[in-house]
């Protein structure tokens, strides 16, 4: 039997796959997409289109994507920035019709009715999303950005998009602490270990693979347990955990079902018990 490629970064099925898979997969038709925008704060996506199938990863407000096909309310789509495939309602997904001005940097903000913060608000919004900026004002020494509508968003809650944060990612990851564990999760409502790697260096201008496995064989270059510093990683099978400094670390766990600091020793004992050793460690 033929090794079939990645299915969560090749768009493949029976009857559809995409274009840059024709001669790879068999499929009798093929596609290029049309360019979709996420139009919601996050939206979960599935390898499956059933609200019953568990979430492999999340889109965020303003990340652009490859509509591949739509029906009965699901829209299978490619992620532009880490070609992550699978199924999205399609509600979540809309033409790009603008362009996007500020990237929120808070792990988590408020969209609100007007520029004054006693005024209701209309959403919340994660680190991560993007967002059309028209105009800005100060309330009572506040300063807000305006949008589309008038609703508005803390200014200090934004950078403008392309221009990186800080380079320290580690800074940025520790900006999650407390934030509940999420299977899948890649925003600040809720975050996998994997996702707070990759959302943090995302801010930071860096294109990271999505998933534990993906970051363990191709993220950065292999070092010794010996070498760990700040900003270092440290892999378990299915684990991925950010170093503060050499004996301790920060990641999203399922033990305290948060973000948490928990030291190198320990955690190596502590999940030792379920995942083995650690297999590898890697300078991102």
């Amino acid at each position: 039997m033929l090794d079939l490629p990645d299915r969560r970064l090749n768009a493949y099925r029976t009857d559809l796959a995409e274009e840059r898979l024709r001669g790879v997969v068999e499929a009798p038709n093929y596609v290029t997409g049309t360019a979709g925008i996420i139009c919601v704060p996050v939206v979960q996506m599935r390898a499956r289109p059933e609200l019953e199938c568990g979430t492999d990863t999340e889109l965020l407000l303003g990340e652009t994507v490859r509509v591949l096909d739509t029906g009965a309310g699901w829209a299978w789509v490619k992620a532009d920035f880490d070609d992550y495939v699978g199924y999205i309602p399609d509600y979540a997904v809309s033409p790009v019709v603008r362009s996007l001005t500020h990237i929120v940097t808070a792990p988590r903000t408020f969209i609100y009715s007007g520029p004054d913060l006693k005024f209701p608000t209309v959403q919340a919004l994660s680190m991560g999303n993007r967002i059309a900026v028209i105009d800005e004002r100060e309330t009572r020494g506040t300063r807000y950005f305006l949008m589309e509508g008038g609703q508005a968003v803390i200014a200090n809650h934004c950078a403008e998009v392309g221009q990186p944060l800080s380079g320290d990612y580690v800074a940025i990851a520790e900006r999650f602490l407390e934030t509940p564990y999420l299977w899948g999760g890649r925003s600040g409502f809720g975050i996998d270990c994997s996702g707070l790697v990759q959302l943090s260096m995302m801010m930071t201008g860096r294109s990271v693979p999505r998933d534990t496995d993906m970051q363990a064989s191709g993220l950065g270059t292999p070092i010794d347990r010996n070498e760990l510093n700040r900003g270092d990683l440290v892999f378990w099978k299915g684990h991925v955990a950010i170093m503060e400094d050499e004996k301790t670390l920060l990641h999203a766990n399922g033990h305290t079902m948060s973000v948490s600091h928990e030291g190198l020793e320990e955690s190596i004992q502590r999940i030792g018990w379920l995942y083995n050793k650690p297999t590898g460690f890697r300078r991102p």
